[in-house]
């Protein structure tokens, strides 16, 4: 459901894939994969990173689009982001902080570095999903 929803929002916001460098930052079978896949359906160059990835950095800053679905609270960061890249953030991660609750949430992506860079990206809660 989540990479169906990250290809919808490409789609709907109309973000040609075909030609451009992708990358996705996460390889579960639950989103990392399949969004994989279904980018290079669409004629999109595909790069599949993870946490261990050598010149993680490097690869990211490559991308006109990042798929962030790797599971750690603002693991990518600001400075990795290509100027002008499209950014989805599938994370949800929680990060303390001075709330009534003891935390706030937060992606997989440091959204307020990166959305000086970015062209587009979206936030958490509230970007991919219901």
């Amino acid at each position: 459901c989540t990479p169906a929803g990250c290809i919808a929002l490409l789609q709907r916001s109309g973000v040609a894939v075909r030609g451009k460098e992708c990358v996705v930052v996460g390889r579960s079978n639950i989103v990392g994969m399949p969004v994989a896949h279904m980018l290079q359906s669409m004629d999109g160059t595909v790069t599949v990173c993870h946490s261990k990835t050598a010149g993680l950095p490097a690869h990211v800053r490559r991308a006109d689009i990042v798929v962030a679905a790797i599971g750690a609270a603002e693991f990518v960061k600001g400075d990795w982001i290509k100027p002008g890249a499209i950014v989805i953030d599938v994370g949800m991660n929680t990060k303390p902080a001075d709330t009534a609750k003891g935390f706030r949430l937060c992606g997989d992506v440091d959204f307020d570095a990166a959305s000086r860079r970015a062209s587009a990206i979206t936030p958490v809660p509230g970007g991919v999903g219901p």
